[in-house]
């Protein structure tokens, strides 16, 4: 399976930046002390509590293959506010023998950014109408938060693709997430890898997704029941009055 994915694996070769945040969280210590990770799925999820480095292991492995820090494919250029970290600098990413034909970093918390430096290539370009039709048609400012997230998805993203989707649940209801899971998996057989930090027990049950659980302790592969988020989730659905009243004492 390895050989036939686009990214294989990732190690820590670079120096990090003395005193940065990254030196103290648990994603990078476990980085500095086996070296890498090997990935072995086409599909690998990120999954941990928040402060664990989920987010930022995503976005360096998006930049470090070439995509725009702030979102969107190799080709995009633009920059509000430079907030990525420097993680990337210091990774090596381990190819497989394919090549990625399409790449696209989509990231929750800068996805309006994204969605504007679309509008403005449309409108510089010889064919606005070509151009959108990938975005399905129109500006993705036209749709909802949640249509213009799955719009991208669904008519930009393609076979043979190599994608970063960080908390795209952040904009999509519990059945627009089981869309998305149908989309993924609809691509994963057609060709495309996927690499997803989310908190979405839905994006988790991607069949066949190697599940990365992300702690204080560092990095390990995780069996879908026994995340916590799963757990969490399943408890309170069984019994949210039995839960709230535990939580608020009542």
């Amino acid at each position: 399976m390895q050989q036939t994915l686009f990214l294989r694996g990732v190690r820590l070769t670079g120096e990090l930046p003395k005193g940065s945040y990254l030196c103290r969280l648990p994603a990078v210590l476990h980085l500095k002390k086996t070296g890498g990770l090997d990935f072995s799925r086409p599909a690998t999820i990120f999954v941990g509590e928040n402060g664990t480095g989920k987010s930022t292991l995503l976005e360096a492995l998006a930049v470090a293959v070439g995509c725009n820090p702030e979102g969107g494919s190799k080709n995009f250029a633009f920059s509000s506010v430079s907030t990525h970290s420097p993680l990337y600098a210091a990774l090596t990413a381990v190819r497989g023998a394919r090549r990625e034909r399409d790449a696209f970093f989509l990231r929750a918390e800068s996805f309006y950014n994204a969605s504007s430096y679309v509008d403005e290539i449309a409108e510089d370009g010889p064919s606005k109408e070509d151009f959108l039709a990938q975005y399905g048609g129109r500006s993705l400012h036209a749709w909802s938060h949640g249509e213009s997230f799955l719009a991208l998805v669904q008519h930009r993203f393609r076979p043979g693709g190599l994608y970063f989707l960080d908390e795209p649940e952040a904009a999509l209801s519990p059945m627009r997430l089981l869309t998305l899971l149908c989309e993924l998996n609809a691509l994963i057989k057609a060709g495309a890898q996927f690499f997803l930090a989310t908190h979405s027990p839905i994006l988790m049950a991607l069949p066949g997704a190697q599940l990365l659980e992300l702690t204080e302790s560092g990095i390990c592969e995780a069996a879908y029941e026994t995340i916590e988020h799963v757990q969490i989730t399943k408890r309170f659905l069984n019994d949210p009055q039995g839960m709230l009243r535990r939580l608020l004492g009542d």
